[in-house]
């Protein structure tokens, strides 16, 4: 095995992390500056390993727009088989399913080690490809190893969260620090080179430290470039031409030339490596080095030597051969090849590398309309599924324009329906109805179809959207007609999600019940995004409601269903509405913990995060934090642009909150009056009750709006008791409290100590004050020595009756002895909300550890 100086301990880490393996698939994610080492030490512990492990390396290309699952099909000609087979024309989700069969059936006494080099590179869907393995390593045996570059993954960058949402108790981040003087005097010695400036010029990063001490001159090359420019220029004519001609492939998989005694020349002055079939240079600091001192023309003169010499041949990489063709200059080639990468990248779930490519290809397709109309459809619904809702819909506008040149009154209908759905998407309701009437008023024109049936469904999803209940159902209902007439399923499971969630919003029980069926039919039928979609709204119009135990059981059927199927946006969308749940159930630890993942990754069209940074907001300005209004106004900054009550209402009433709390009440009615005006126009019961209790509680306004809910007529009317015993019902301790807050000095009473058991710092300082202000005796809050000395001890009634139903679940599986990671998967969690329950409870139970945590489950009768 290589000998690695300064790196044993975290080869330890990594035979220690293929051992767990035995117990369920752990991670490894190794960073380092270029040069640092990464692939070196990931190649020493799988050497190392032998056969106990079985390697499968993919790696990440520089190319100039990555290649869709560029490591998987690495991978896949190492395994063969059906992965090989159906890598280039299977689905992503065939062929992450062939991947995982392969991983469950190593071969005999081996673990596999799958090495996921270069992920700073990495395009959409690899990046997928990691979250769905970390998803499920808790029932495979494989290694994970990752390596990237830690200066080339910004705070933004995706690979950033795809990491943070792995599980953290299965992953180990190992970083490699450059090498120390020491280790560089040894290696310079070993060498035979008495170099002590070595250090100095290199700064222990292993990479040029080995090409110094490797190159034949006695002296110390200023850069890396000189390095590797003054060994090639000891190389033949020949030689010089391969070397020259392997700079310009951004592959470290090894590119083959068949030129034999060229290659052997470089292979044998170190300038090359054989790497696969081919040869590379053995490190891409190296190759752009000598890529970059080629003048212009010589490169692109390279480039087009390559793109010839592969033109005819079978399976070719598109994605590789869009990157010479551009580089090239070939126009002609780029038109050629970059709709069929973008095509096959979109197959692949990577939108917005489909999206690159057709960006390229677009400039060059203008001599027929018809043409340039198919590949912007194309562009703009690859826009759409990458996050790219502007220049999606700017797509479809140039579209609609071309097919109205051309007379296609069906494709003008269509993407009058896209221009409506993607209006809404970026937060123009007004604009989307629109498009959504003239889409139907064009294709009413037409002999009756789907398209037809579609743009029903969008007037009536628009409609729903807008809580015009009358018209959601009536137009649903045309769309299903005509789409079973059509035989068109997928457009019917849409409408029949947009009736029932018409029919929950009107407070119709059988609502829920077609929300269910929908949900199974589209299930059944393979349409994961309707049968998504079903429970989503379910679920996040119960919590509009304070419907929570009908949430808590949606949340508890759906996020699983979502995570199986890789439906990370609406996961994100829902965690956000789980977060209002666990804020209304006095839950606020997993509320936080919900919230952040939530607004984690991407940034998502229109109001999608707002329930999110609202609840973020309401936790800060509660517990008195700094940033709670700046908070509170972003949430408004995204919700109140979008007109529509799920998303600006929420953010009305974090900022009315947020203002009260900090004293400005003025502004809190004003806020408060705002969402107010959106809730009465929606017809939205619970919003309107909750703005128009602001507006009361800020202006003494005497009576509440006639739409209010019951619990906020109540406290408006002076029936805080009635109140108060409503939200008692329905387990939310905050609400109650601050119903309490507004009785007499046994509820206040009551109200500061849920305050305070709350953490609600700046609610309860407030309530004191007011106290005070009104000459009311004033209860003392926490003692300083409680706060310091860590959770109170309590009885096990007062325990049981403080911990969440959750919290229960986790305590009961806690004290089975399960890990966090363990419980995660149980539970279908993410393990950082696990983590935050389980401290929870330690908290509440007054205990120091797990352990402890169940002894005293057990002495309490938490456990039955």
């Amino acid at each position: 095995m290589t000998d690695l100086l300064e790196r044993s301990g975290e080869l330890a880490v990594l035979t220690g992390l293929l051992a767990d393996c035995a117990a369920g698939g752990r991670v490894a994610v190794i960073s380092g500056e270029a040069g640092a080492g990464k692939s070196t030490l990931a190649a020493a512990f799988t050497e190392a390993a032998g056969p106990r492990a079985q390697t499968l390396w993919g790696s990440c290309d520089p190319l100039l727009t990555p290649r869709a699952l560029g490591p998987l099909h690495d991978i896949a000609r190492r395994l063969g088989g059906a992965l090989r087979e159906r890598i280039t024309a299977g689905s992503r989700a065939e062929v992450f399913d062939l991947l995982l069969e392969a991983l469950d059936r190593p071969p005999q006494a081996a673990r596999p080690v799958v090495v996921l080099e270069d992920l700073h590179w990495a395009d959409e869907a690899t990046l997928d490809m990691v979250a769905f393995l970390g998803r499920r390593l808790a029932l495979c045996r494989a290694l994970l190893l990752i390596t990237y570059r830690e200066e080339e993954v910004g705070p933004g960058h995706r690979l950033r969260t795809v990491l943070s949402g792995l599980p953290p108790g299965l992953v180990r981040r190992i970083g490699l620090p450059p090498l120390t003087p020491a280790a560089v005097d040894e290696l310079a010695l070993r060498a035979g080179r008495p170099a002590p400036e070595v250090y100095e010029v290199t700064g222990g990063n292993p990479l040029l430290v080995t090409e110094v001490l490797s190159a034949a001159e006695t002296g110390v090359p200023p850069t890396v470039r000189d390095l590797i420019l003054s060994r090639i220029a000891t190389l033949s004519p020949a030689a010089r031409e391969v070397a020259h001609l392997v700079s310009v492939v951004p592959s470290q998989n090894g590119f083959a030339v068949d030129r034999l005694d060229a290659i052997e020349e470089c292979l044998d002055r170190g300038v090359l490596t054989a790497r696969g079939r081919g040869v590379a240079f053995r490190h891409e600091l190296l190759r752009r080095a000598v890529e970059e001192s080629l003048s212009p023309g010589r490169r692109s003169a390279l480039h087009a030597e390559i793109l010839a010499g592969h033109a005819g041949r079978a399976g070719v990489e598109p994605a590789w051969m869009v990157h010479h063709a551009h580089h090239a200059g070939d126009r002609a080639a780029v038109r050629h090849w970059a709709p069929i990468a973008a095509r096959r990248a979109a197959s692949l779930g990577a939108y917005r590398q489909a999206a690159a490519h057709y960006q390229q290809a677009l400039p060059l397709v203008t001599s027929s309309a018809q043409d340039r109309a198919d590949l912007l459809e194309e562009y703009s619904l690859a826009a759409y599924h990458g996050g790219l809702a502007p220049e999606a819909i700017e797509a479809r506008r140039e579209a609609l324009a071309l097919r109205t040149g051309l007379g296609d009154e069906v494709r003008i209908g269509e993407n009058l329906r896209w221009i409506s759905r993607l209006s809404w998407w970026l937060g123009k309701p007004a604009e989307a109805r629109d498009a959504g009437y003239r889409a139907v008023e064009v294709l009413e024109a037409q002999p009756p179809g789907p398209s037809l049936a579609a743009a029903y469904s969008n007037l009536s999803q628009l409609f729903m959207l807008g809580h015009d209940v009358e018209r959601a159902i009536g137009w649903g209902v045309r769309a299903t007609d005509l789409a079973r007439r059509a035989g068109d399923l997928d457009t019917e499971l849409h409408a029949l999600v947009n009736i029932g969630s018409a029919r929950v919003l009107a407070g119709e029980v059988e609502g829920v019940a077609e929300l269910r069926r929908a949900h199974e039919l589209a299930v059944a039928a393979g349409f994961d995004d309707h049968a998504g979609r079903a429970l989503v709204n379910l679920a996040s119009f119960a919590v509009d409601a304070y419907d929570l135990t009908i949430a808590e059981q949606t949340f508890d059927r759906v996020i699983p269903f979502l995570t199986s199927r890789d439906l990370d946006g609406y996961v994100r969308h829902l965690l956000g509405h789980r977060a209002r749940l666990h804020l209304a159930r006095g839950d606020w630890e997993a509320a936080r913990a919900d919230a952040a993942e939530a607004l984690a990754g991407p940034p998502q069209p229109g109001g999608a995060r707002v329930s999110a940074m609202a609840v973020q907001a309401v936790l800060a300005a509660r517990r008195g934090e700094p940033g709670a209004l700046e908070a509170a106004q972003l949430a408004a900054d995204h919700g109140y642009p979008t007109g529509e009550a799920q998303f600006l209402c929420p953010a009305a009433l974090a900022l009315a909150e947020a203002c009260w709390l900090s004293g400005d009440a003025e502004r809190a009615a004003i806020e408060a009056k705002k969402g107010l005006a959106v809730a009465e126009r929606f017809g939205h019961e619970w919003f309107t009750g909750e703005l128009a209790f602001w507006l009361w509680r800020c202006t003494t306004a005497s009576t509440a709006a006639v739409l209010a809910a019951a619990p906020f007529r109540m406290i408006i009317a002076g029936d805080w008791r009635g109140a108060a015993a409503y939200w008692q019902e329905r387990d939310c301790p905050y609400a109650r409290a601050e119903a309490l807050a507004h009785g007499d000095g046994t509820a206040v009473t009551e109200a500061l100590k849920v305050f305070d058991r709350l953490g609600a710092t700046a609610r309860s300082r407030k309530l004191r004050a007011d106290l005070r202000e009104r000459g009311l005796p004033v209860p003392r809050g926490p003692r300083r020595a409680t706060e310091t000395a860590g959770p109170r001890r309590t009885t096990g009634a007062t325990v049981a009756a403080d911990l969440t139903a959750r919290q229960q679940e986790v305590l009961a599986l806690l004290a089975e002895g399960l890990s966090n990671a363990d419980i995660a998967a149980r539970l279908t969690v993410s393990a950082k909300t696990v983590d935050h329950h389980v401290s929870a409870v330690l908290g509440k139970l007054g205990v120091s550890s797990r352990g402890k945590a169940a002894a005293a489950a057990r002495k309490r009768g938490l456990l039955g």
